[in-house]
């Protein structure tokens, strides 16, 4: 990377749409350095997957633990709640409290601790699940307050809040990190891979990968468990 690239947090959970994004943030520029979250989901293999992306594009990952199993009310951290296999009617059981806003919390206070000033983030408000903190709305607001909050914000060192796959189907997605040179086979999106980050493909999350790759027309990489 160039020295003039231009530092940026990129939130990188190993999924398939964080990957597109850190593909992107190096493409257009910038200097990434990823942020991920060990936040009491059900599996690690997302972990696993951003340490190889990161190390992949040769670029710095920061880890954080969190325990947001502790509030539980999401299947994603609680056991006792089933991880539903079909689309929900309005917020699915998978949606955990608050989650982006926590993380893009923790983002901005790296992004400030380091003088950066561009924070990238994977969500998608077209084929997803429904979570109201993946749409261009929260966005908007979460980089008002961070203008409002910060040191460098009320200084006139205003924060950016990149969301590039926003409008983008994830045929589109997967189109775009194909061109951009994403390896799939990579990425773990299942919300109950095993520990090995084969995936389920029967949850939400495989449903819409695999409808991805088939809309896009491009081989299914994913490694699915027997």
């Amino acid at each position: 990377m160039s020295g003039d690239a231009r530092p940026a947090v990129v939130l990188l959970s190993g999924g398939m749409d964080s990957a597109t994004v850190l593909y992107w943030a190096r493409a257009e520029g910038f200097a990434p350095t990823a942020l991920s979250f060990r936040y009491g989901q059900r599996h690690s293999a997302e972990l696993q997957a951003a340490r190889r992306l990161a190390q992949e594009v040769n670029c710095e990952l920061v880890e954080m633990d969190l325990d947001l199993a502790k509030f539980g009310a999401s299947a994603l951290t609680d056991p006792e709640i089933a991880v539903p296999e079909g689309p929900d009617d309005g917020i699915p059981a998978t949606y955990v409290p608050a989650r982006n806003t926590v993380f893009l919390s923790i983002a901005l206070a790296l992004a400030e601790a380091r003088d950066i000033h561009d924070i990238c983030i994977g969500v998608n408000a077209i084929d997803y699940s429904g979570y109201p903190d993946c749409r261009g709305e929260f966005i908007s607001a979460f980089e008002k307050m961070a203008n409002l909050a910060t040191r460098d914000g009320v200084e006139g060192r205003p924060f950016r809040i990149h969301t590039p796959l926003i409008d983008w189907t994830k045929a589109e997605i997967i189109r775009a990190g194909v061109r951009l040179g994403v390896d799939y086979a990579m990425t773990v999106s299942c919300y109950r891979a095993d520990s090995d980050g084969r995936a389920c493909g029967t949850c939400e999350a495989c449903r819409l990968r695999r409808e991805g790759f088939e809309t896009a027309e491009v081989e299914d990489s994913t490694r699915y468990q027997e």
